[in-house]
């Protein structure tokens, strides 16, 4: 039986290491009055926990820490923070999008998909960006038409892994084996509680190096193996045909 192959998008899909990641920085440094800019390296430390895949968590987290590292009890108005790191990641323009968004490189093409499809494999996406965001970048950037997707507003945030059931579910009633390809720990830890909740089907995690730690990614490698991942690769194209056959073995 073909899997199915279930995708992440940033850091998979698209570079959001001047977007997202520059957004949820520009946000703490906000909500810090100044006194704290988190780096690429401590936004990693933190999502390498496994529990903080939604940035705009992440960056309340990272403003709880820093305010309690100075013996200080934070009063942080959540609504206002994610306000303004949509301010900066879409944009000011609701109807027309300005913002980090729309610099995003693109780290697959649509003929990948193309191929995928030819070879009779069904393919989706979950992802915890927010369905506009993540609507944008597969409909208007890479030219996918209507492709299924779970996003944040659609399901519990990861590594809560029912938003991965519901991709599965639109795709298919069979009983596929599932390949699930993402960049983070959180990604690996949906996997291993899929297994948990559905151990009758095969669970497959695939595990992406974003381009941010291409110069230094075997820490990161480590932990998504430790996480569960079967493998890693570099580049979500690398996960060919020939790569599924090898993993279903």
């Amino acid at each position: 039986m073909k899997p199915i192959i279930v995708f992440d998008i940033d850091g998979v899909i698209r570079d959001v290491s001047g977007s997202y990641r520059r957004a949820l920085a520009d946000t703490v440094e906000k909500f810090t009055q100044g006194h704290y800019r988190p780096t690429m390296e401590d936004i990693d430390t933190l999502k390498s926990e496994g529990l903080w895949n939604n940035d705009w968590e992440a960056s309340r987290e990272l403003c709880h820490r820093y305010w309690q590292s100075q013996g200080i009890t934070p009063n942080l108005d959540y609504t206002e923070m994610v306000a303004f790191f949509q301010s900066r990641y879409r944009g000011t323009n609701p109807l027309d999008w300005d913002g980090y968004i729309t610099t995003e490189p693109l780290l697959v093409t649509k003929a990948y998909f193309e191929e995928l499809t030819n070879q009779d494999l069904l393919w989706g996406f979950f992802s915890g960006a927010t369905r506009g965001s993540a609507e944008y970048i597969l409909q208007k950037r890479l030219g996918l038409e209507n492709p299924v997707l779970v996003a944040m507003e659609d399901a519990p945030g990861k590594p809560n892994p029912t938003g991965l059931f519901k991709v599965v579910k639109q795709l298919t009633t069979e009983l596929a084996p599932v390949i699930y390809v993402g960049d983070t720990v959180a990604d690996m830890f949906t996997v291993q509680e899929a297994k948990k909740q559905e151990s009758e089907r095969q669970w497959i995690g695939v595990g992406i190096i974003p381009p941010h730690l291409y110069s230094h990614s075997d820490k990161h490698q480590v932990q998504l193996l430790e996480g569960g991942g079967t493998i890693v690769l570099d580049s979500v194209e690398k996960l060919t045909i020939e790569v599924v056959k090898d993993l279903l073995q």
